[in-house]
């Protein structure tokens, strides 16, 4: 930390000067208010800058943690929101202690990009009534809210507040094009404060904010309502986790060597969680905006995300009075235009191309965010990205006849396997994972054998095994002996017999001694079957019982 100091306190600043616009705005979004954006963006901001995982992440209000607040808001009102936020800090913690970070990892891209695309239609929705300058409609859908504002817009339309809006919007994304080092989030709020004060335009604006942070209380919370919050807090909690280590992640890629540690980076979240109620702050996550700033600020420490919240602080402290000029259709635009910039359209066109599995995961995950909430869209992205993953794993067992002179020491290993063809003695060996997923289709195929007096089922190759795999396994054997087919095994690993005894599969090829550690072995029996020799070379003894 005290190499690059001056490093850290430049880039605290300026990633303090993106974030204010953004936690005034999220917090208004919320339905918190902007002093809760604010009180989150500094208590959390320092907490989770101590005591998380990633020297370059950086913790506040995020627009995706809005959409899932802004129900709980609707329903349980502040104080609802308060207890939400410590509940889930709590869970947070437990998470950490389980060290259920490595997880997170698992999610799959669709699903991570589907529900991008879906919180920035909805923040980008949320913000229709004060950009129109109307009073937000009842609702908790927003496409259904945004459309009752233009409703209402359009029976009395007052373009002052569309004006300002499109100002900001219009601003902000090409001032960082041009200058990309200057946050112009924050100087288009400015313009927009600085005409509407000016020019005496009659728009709707923060409104008065204590100056300073309010002390520590748990008043807000009430035992009673833990039971009825608790699912709302799973949802808080689970969204917290994905987002904060997805951006610790994409901090991780911006930078040379700096990896984090997910259970420690969900350790910090949860105690800021814990923290920022305290003070009437909301549930925070890593944000990645800010963290993006952050890491090409040349952030070289935490110490630069500790400096973010304290020059927040000062803020609040000291600017309070010009924070509540600012008109709330200039917050609007940034969020806008926010939403805007999160929607990345050359990854989304990648990813659709790359298949149509992909595609549909991608469009279901987003669509259900906008219609729903953000924690069911990520359920049904996983159950859908899990089920077309199963159809690959079932895509990717084989069922191959080969050929069996490679296993004998003749020396004419065309002539050997033109005997044992003539014999009616083939081998079969199972390729890939013999699970759930291609087990019914591994059995049609096993059983369809005709014409063959000795079937040698080779299971070196099959590289995972469970239940329904075994099931069918024992099934297919149980139909090929029925039909008079001699069933012998050979090259079942260790861990696959273990299971396969357990089970009591192959308990029938066990009692007749029909499993081989080898193919040659297999086939000296099968030859000596046939002749009537009853020859037993190398089976392979059961394993022993387990103690009880």
């Amino acid at each position: 930390m005290g190499r690059f100091p001056r490093r850290d306190l430049l880039a605290g600043l300026t990633v303090a000067v993106v974030a204010l616009p953004l936690a005034l705005g999220f917090g208004i979004s919320s339905g918190a208010g902007a002093q809760a954006g604010l009180v989150t963006a500094v208590i959390a901001g320092a907490v989770a800058a101590v005591c998380g995982g990633s020297d370059l992440q950086v913790t506040g209000p995020t627009g995706a943690m809005t959409v899932v607040l802004v129900p709980i808001v609707h329903r349980y009102g502040l104080h609802g929101v308060l207890t939400v936020g410590l509940l889930a800090g709590v869970l947070l913690v437990v998470l950490a202690l389980l060290r259920a970070g490595r997880w997170m990892a698992y999610v799959p891209v669709p699903v991570v990009e589907g529900f991008t695309v879906g919180i920035a239609a909805v923040i980008g929705l949320q913000q229709v009534p004060a950009a129109l300058g109307v009073q937000a409609p009842s609702g908790a859908n927003p496409a259904v809210v945004a459309a009752k504002a233009v409703a209402d817009f359009a029976s009395r339309p007052d373009w002052t507040a569309v004006a300002l809006a499109a100002l900001v919007v219009a601003v902000m994304p090409v001032g960082a094009r041009l200058r990309p080092g200057i946050p112009f989030s924050l100087l288009a709020v400015a313009l927009a404060t600085v005409a509407a004060w000016t020019l005496h335009l009659h728009v709707g604006t923060i409104g008065g904010l204590p100056s300073g942070i309010p002390a520590p209380s748990l008043g807000f919370f009430e035992t009673g309502h833990v039971v009825a919050l608790l699912p709302s807090a799973l949802a808080v909690a689970a969204l917290a986790a994905l987002e904060s280590l997805m951006s610790a992640s994409a901090a991780d890629a911006m930078s040379v060597a700096e990896r984090h540690d997910s259970d420690r980076e969900l350790f910090g979240q949860g105690l800021a969680n814990l923290a920022a109620p305290l003070f009437g702050g909301v549930a925070a996550t890593g944000a990645i905006a800010r963290t993006a700033v952050n890491v090409r600020s040349g952030v070289a420490s935490r110490l630069s995300a500790l400096v973010h919240a304290a020059v927040l602080a000062v803020i609040v402290f000291a600017a309070a009075p010009l924070v509540a000029r600012i008109p709330l259709a200039a917050l609007a635009g940034v969020l806008i235009a926010t939403a805007v910039r999160m929607v990345e359209v050359g990854s989304l066109t990648a990813l659709a191309r790359s298949g149509r599995g992909e595609a549909l995961v991608m469009g279901l995950t987003a669509v259900v965010t906008l219609v729903s909430t953000l924690v069911n869209a990520v359920i049904v992205g996983l159950l859908v990205a899990g089920v077309l993953a199963l159809g690959q794993v079932a895509r990717a067992a084989r069922l191959d006849q080969v050929p069996l002179h490679q296993d004998l020491p003749a020396a004419d290993h065309h002539e050997e396997e033109r005997k044992l063809l003539a014999e009616h003695i083939v081998a079969y060996r199972i390729d890939g994972p013999l699970l759930f997923a291609a087990a019914h289709r591994f059995l049609l195929e096993l059983t369809q054998i005709a014409e063959v007096k000795v079937v040698i089922i080779r299971m070196s190759r099959v590289s995972a095994l469970d239940a329904s795999g075994a099931r069918v396994l024992g099934d297919a054997i149980e139909r090929l002996t029925h039909r008079g087919t001699l069933v012998l095994v050979s090259g079942i690993r260790e861990d696959h017999q273990n299971r396969l005894d357990a089970l009591g599969v192959l308990d029938p090829l066990h009692a007749q001694e029909r499993i081989f550690r080898s193919t040659p072995g297999a086939i000296a029996y099968a030859r000596a079957h046939l002749e009537g020799a009853g020859v037993l070379t190398e089976p392979v003894p059961r394993a022993a019982e387990p103690a009880l």
